[in-house]
This record gives structure tokens, C-alpha cells and sequence, in this order.
């Protein structure tokens, strides 16, 4: 819309602005009102374009085709430039024919700060030729109210709700007309069902819903602040009244006339379901993550055993294999830790993986200060995937260190992630003596140790991917890992 807008008028910022929230509201006007609503901008050539429009979701719709772009009818640019000119509405005497079947059209102002800056077209189809309903008589009521504050400049409200809401009422949910005491006038079918189920008793026609609502809400431990305004029909807002086990979202549309307030359309919906289910949701996650905090400080527990186990070992051989057996359990505990402190089952790796590699290479030499150093980033990785990729790499890191620079000071161990979407690829790479006795030519790992079968094991069983040895250009060696992470994975941060 905002390109159609260029393309045809000069409008200020604040008048685009202005037709965008009503474009965003207007829904609820359309379906009140039974008919297709159509957002004319007049364009430098004297005629108009569409630049938005909205179909009945309680009625049968006049345009089947999308409309926007598209320039007005010859017959109806008349009635659109009178509109603009007058700055008041103007309704066709005589319907016109749309093939079969008929359509009553009348052309509303957009006022915006006190002059008209488009044409809002209702067209309702008059296929139906019945005669209509009290509910459909107190819709087309509340439409006409709404369409005459479009035309005054004062629908839709600036402070209105924005942003989408679960649970947010429609004009089919239940509708209550009020009066400017708060008074209801009219409460439809839905809406009465809605209230019985709050708890209301007996009619609500004649009642004050404030009255209503606050002996139902009354020994509630919590109440929204903006509930009175609401069922007064006070504020455009949204709110949520619980009482009894049901929950209703309620929404207020204030009518006012020249600025004085004469009544309001509150529409109601029954979210009983809805609100249970998202309990249900935030009783799991918090299950979950409490879950995984006992299990981070049940790792932690046994990480610290065995480093006491360790400590009390005389066999240099007994001792080294508790400390890497602690060493991967810290790992997994660190997994753990980040899953514990998100809502998502997705772990931000990076900031774990710096401290359980820096971990890993003071822990695996003491003599040699090595550093750890990483360009690229993992995003975020699903947890069933961050638990083997953070040992996979703290056993590749670990060996680096502890095979890489014997008699050596110092050392550098970069690890150099690239990551597109799912795809991932990890390099490994040391500066220190180069590839030592066991690789074979294919770069795969032949030694029996301990630490090559569990990065074997890990990269292909549990991510499904490669891993291969190889040298380094200018010396010391590589351990390049390439895996398509599971789906969920996200790059984002």
C-alpha cells in the first residue's frame, strides 16, 4: 500500500500513517457494516486508484477479484469526487448492477486532520433480498456510527490496541452495544452465551457492565487495571476478564460524535480453551527447564566426584582418564546450563563453546600456554545436536593441545566456523608439530584411542555428517567437520 501511495499522491508521513491504521482496523467495520469496503486515493488525473481492500467475513463479498491497483469505474468516480469535495458521505440513490445481482454503494470520506485525504467505498451485496435480522440491524447501526466517524476524522483511534493478540474477539464472536453510561443496549446471541458461561445470570440488557463484571471479579487475586475502561467502552483496548474456570478477551470500539463519547461496541469471545492450552505450554516449559537445571547440577555433582576420585589416584594413567572423563561430563553439563536459561529447546553455542574450549586447553597442558582463537559463528543449534558438537570439538581442541607442541611455550588452536542455514562446517586447525604417526593417507583416524572413537562415533551417528584429518598449510594440522545440522536450526542470535 505505502508503494501504491507513492506512486499516486503526495501525502505527508502522518497521513500515511493515518490510512495504514485504518487499513489495520477495519475489519471489524466491514463485517458490521455486511459489506466489501474498497480505500480510493485520488490520484493527480482526477481519478482514483485502490489501494486496500476488505471482504465480509459475515456476508457474501461483491468482489470476487482483487481490486488493488486497479483505477474506478467510470460510473462511480461521480459519487468518490463528491466525497472528497464535500468531506461527507454520499450514498447512490439507485443500487447498481454487478452482473447478477445488485450492490447499494456509498462513498465515505477519510478525514485526517480536518480534510479529506481518500474515499472509503462500501458496497453491499443485495443478493440476499431477505429481510433483516435484530442482530443484523444493530451490525449495520454500529457500521454506520464507525463510517461517520471515518468521515469526522475520528475513527481509528491512535491509542487503539496494536499488534496481533491470541484470542482477540470478532464481530461474529459477540457483539454488545452500550450506551455512554456503560448501559447495554443490545448484547447478540454469542455474546449472552459468553457471559452464562462467565457466570451471568438472567439478561443483560439495561445492566451496567462494569456492575456486572465486578461482582464476577471481585475475589479475583489479580484484575487487569484496564478492565473498567473496557466493558464501559471508555478506552479502545483489549482486555481479559476470568471468573469460574471461562475466560473472556474483550474488546472496546468507543463511538463519539464530534468528540463527544455516545456509546461504544464492546465485542466479546469466549478463550476458556485458549488460555488453558497457553498454560498448559508455560507449565511444560518451565517443567522442561527445570529439567534440564537438575541435570546440569546433577553432571556438575558428578564432575567434581571424579575430580576428587582423580586427586586421590597414584597412577598418572588412572588420574589423566578421570580428569578427561570429568572434562566431557563439564562439557555436557554446559549444554545443559544454556538450555536451563531459554524457552527454546536451541542452544547459543558460542559463548558456551569459548569457556568449555578455554577449559579444555588449560586443563590439557600445563606446560605449554596455548590459546583458542574462532572467526564465524554457530547461531543458535538445536539441543540434540549442541550436545554432541560441543564434545566433539572439546576432544578435538583437548588433543590439539595435548599432541600439538610438545616441548613447545606456546600455541595457537583457531577454529573457523561457517554456517549457512542448516549447513555447517567446522575447522579445527593448531600451528604445532604437524600429523603425527596413525593417520592414514585418507585422513581418517586409525589410532584406538579413546578420544578418536567417541569424535568418530559422535560426528557420524549422532550428526550425521564427515570429519577428516589432514595438514595445515604452513604447518601443524586440521580436523575439517561438515554436518547438516537438524531442522530448527536457526543462524540467528
Amino acid at each position: 500500500m505505502s508503494d501504491l501511495i507513492a506512486q499516486h499522491a503526495d501525502l505527508s508521513p502522518s497521513d500515511v500513517e493515518w490510512l495504514h491504521l485504518l487499513v489495520g482496523d477495519w475489519q471489524v467495520v466491514s463485517d458490521l457494516a455486511f459489506a466489501d469496503l474498497v480505500l480510493w486515493l485520488p490520484t493527480a488525473d482526477g481519478s482514483f486508484v485502490a489501494i486496500a481492500q476488505c471482504r465480509p467475513s459475515t456476508g457474501a463479498t461483491v468482489h470476487y477479484d482483487d481490486i488493488v491497483g486497479s483505477s474506478a469505474p467510470e460510473g462511480q468516480r461521480p459519487q468518490l469526487a463528491a466525497a472528497m469535495a464535500e468531506g461527507r458521505s454520499q450514498r447512490s440513490r439507485e443500487p447498481r448492477w454487478f452482473g447478477a445481482y445488485a450492490v447499494r454503494e456509498e462513498a465515505v470520506p477519510v478525514v485526517h486532520d480536518g480534510r479529506p485525504i481518500a474515499v472509503v467505498a462500501r458496497q453491499t451485496n443485495l443478493g440476499s433480498g431477505r429481510t433483516p435480522s435484530r442482530l443484523e440491524l444493530n451490525y449495520v447501526e454500529a457500521a454506520d456510527d464507525l463510517l461517520a466517524m471515518i468521515a469526522r476524522g475520528e475513527y481509528p483511534a491512535p491509542n487503539a490496541a496494536t499488534g496481533p493478540r491470541r484470542g482477540a474477539p470478532r464481530v461474529g464472536d459477540g457483539l454488545i452495544r452500550l450506551n455512554s453510561e456503560g448501559e447495554v443496549l443490545y448484547a447478540s446471541p454469542n455474546a449472552l452465551s459468553c457471559f452464562h458461561r462467565l457466570g451471568v445470570i438472567g439478561p443483560l440488557v439495561g445492566q451496567s457492565l462494569v456492575e456486572v463484571t465486578a461482582d464476577l471479579v471481585e475475589h479475583q487475586s489479580t484484575v487487569d487495571e484496564s478492565l473498567p475502561l473496557v466493558v464501559m467502552g471508555r478506552a479502545p483496548w483489549r482486555t481479559d476478564i476470568e471468573a469460574g474456570g471461562v475466560a473472556l478477551s474483550l474488546r472496546a470500539l468507543p463511538l463519539t460524535d464530534h468528540g463527544q463519547r455516545i456509546g461504544a461496541v464492546l465485542l466479546c469471545r469466549d478463550v476458556s480453551e485458549l488460555r488453558r492450552r497457553e498454560r498448559e505450554l508455560m507449565t511444560k516449559d518451565a517443567t522442561i527447564r527445570e529439567i534440564h537445571h537438575r541435570v546440569k547440577n546433577n553432571l556438575a555433582t558428578v564432575a567434581a566426584l571424579l575430580r576428587l576420585q582423580a586427586r586421590r589416584m597414584d597412577v598418572p594413567e588412572a588420574r589423566a582418564a578421570l580428569e578427561e572423563a570429568m572434562r566431557r561430563v563439564a562439557t555436557i553439563s554446559l549444554v545443559h546450563e544454556s538450555l536451563s536459561q531459554t524457552l527454546e529447546e536451541q542452544v547459543e553455542l558460542d559463548d558456551m563453546l569459548r569457556r568449555a574450549l578455554r577449559l579444555a586447553a588449560d586443563v590439557a597442558s600445563t606446560a605449554t600456554r596455548v590459546s583458542t582463537r574462532q572467526t564465524g559463528s554457530f547461531g543458535l543449534v538445536p539441543a540434540q545436536d549442541a550436545t554432541p558438537l560441543a564434545l566433539v570439538l572439546t576432544e578435538l581442541v583437548t588433543n590439539a593441545v595435548e599432541h600439538g607442541f610438545p616441548g613447545r611455550e606456546s600455541g595457537v588452536v583457531s577454529i573457523d566456523v561457517q554456517r549457512e542455514g542448516s549447513s555447517l562446517r567446522v575447522v579445527v586447525a593448531d600451528d604445532g608439530v604437524g600429523m603425527a604417526e596413525g593417520i592414514d593417507v585418507l585422513g581418517r583416524a586409525s589410532r584406538s584411542g579413546l578420544g578418536s572413537q567417541i569424535v568418530q562415533t559422535l560426528v557420524v551417528n549422532e550428526l550425521g555428517g564427515t570429519i577428516r584429518w589432514e595438514p595445515r598449510e604452513g604447518g601443524g594440522t586440521q580436523v575439517v567437520l561438515e554436518a547438516e545440522l537438524r531442522d530448527g536450526a536457526s543462524t540467528s542470535r
